[in-house]
């Protein structure tokens, strides 16, 4: 390896995965020499995403190099989260060095082309970093696909008349989304500073490419932004249901209570001790206050009619 570091004209990639302590001393220490700060930031599990530039001093040995942390994500809806794994970058002039814990679908996916002959790999470490960026990004695209139909269908589950259940769903999804934006925040800076230009060791012909993909990434957390502010206004569409369902059994009690009341006036005035009770002494004293008690009640039910509440 250091015979192939030292011809300019030549680009090696070499792809760390799940290395033991003594292989990660060997590659980064004693063959790419990189900064300890590096290597540390790179062994220590969920970094934060970042880049930053080395320069090697008078009494160091390592070439200039980029240090680059990204995470890749898998959703499963069944399961309910997001997995994350972190990747890490080292990108030279003429190297490129990523290391991982485990298997990691764009490095496999990128490898693989390359295999295949689908990749020119003289075209640069640039250039395959790049490739391995856009991989990263299009992997949060099933996630995104996942929520829109999750949320279709739980938007047709309200304004069908869901059950309580529902409510969970949606308080669990928005979780999800917010989730995924927090994910992606720190990496549209990283991929920011790429886009904007700001490395020499990022040709000025590729700069176009990791602005796209920085343009994939901004267009994916504008669209989780949709979906958690949909999730809202679906809650808020499930609540006022809900208070309207509250409502109308409020109004329906209040309407009995109302429509018995005058039963209630009478059969309590008749439940009091008379000396001369009227149905004791006279023969229309139940008449008359069934009479009385029906008019009233119809009284009461014309005028709700009236005000349209019935």
């Amino acid at each position: 390896m250091p015979t192939l570091l030292a011809d300019t004209n030549l680009f090696l990639w070499v792809d760390l995965e799940d290395p033991t302590p003594e292989e990660t001393r060997f590659y980064l220490e004693e063959v790419f020499h990189f900064h300890p700060l590096s290597i540390e930031d790179c062994v220590v599990e969920n970094s934060s995403p970042k880049v930053e530039a080395y320069q090697p001093k008078e009494e160091e040995l390592f070439s200039p190099y980029l240090f680059i942390v990204i995470h890749a994500v898998d959703y499963s809806r069944k399961e309910r989260g997001f997995a994350t794994s972190e990747l890490d970058f080292f990108l030279g002039r003429n190297f490129l060095v990523t290391y991982h814990g485990a298997a990691c679908r764009p490095v496999t996916l990128i490898a693989e082309r390359c295999a295949r002959g689908g990749l020119q790999l003289n075209k640069g470490p640039d250039r395959i970093a790049h490739l391995l960026l856009e991989a990263i990004v299009d992997g949060y695209k099933p996630a995104l696909d996942a929520f829109s139909l999750e949320i279709n269908q739980i938007e047709h589950e309200v304004l069908g008349g869901a059950e309580e259940e529902v409510l969970n769903r949606i308080i669990q999804v928005k979780k999800d989304v917010l989730q995924l934006r927090q994910i992606i925040s720190p990496q549209r800076e990283v991929l920011w500073r790429f886009a904007n230009g700001e490395f020499t060791l990022i040709r000025p012909k590729l700069i176009p490419y990791y602005r796209d993909v920085y343009d994939g990434l901004f267009q994916i957390s504008e669209m989780a932004q949709s979906y958690a502010d949909s999730l809202t206004g679906i809650l808020q569409v499930y609540l006022n249901i809900s208070s309207n369902r509250t409502g109308e059994v409020v109004k329906l009690l209040t309407l009995i209570t109302v429509m018995t009341t005058p039963l209630m006036l009478v059969g309590t005035w008749y439940g009091m001790n008379f000396r001369h009770m009227p149905e004791l002494d006279t023969w229309w004293g139940y008449p008359a206050a069934g009479i009385f008690t029906a008019l009233t009640t119809g009284l009461t039910f014309y005028y709700f009619r009236k005000k349209r509440w019935l």
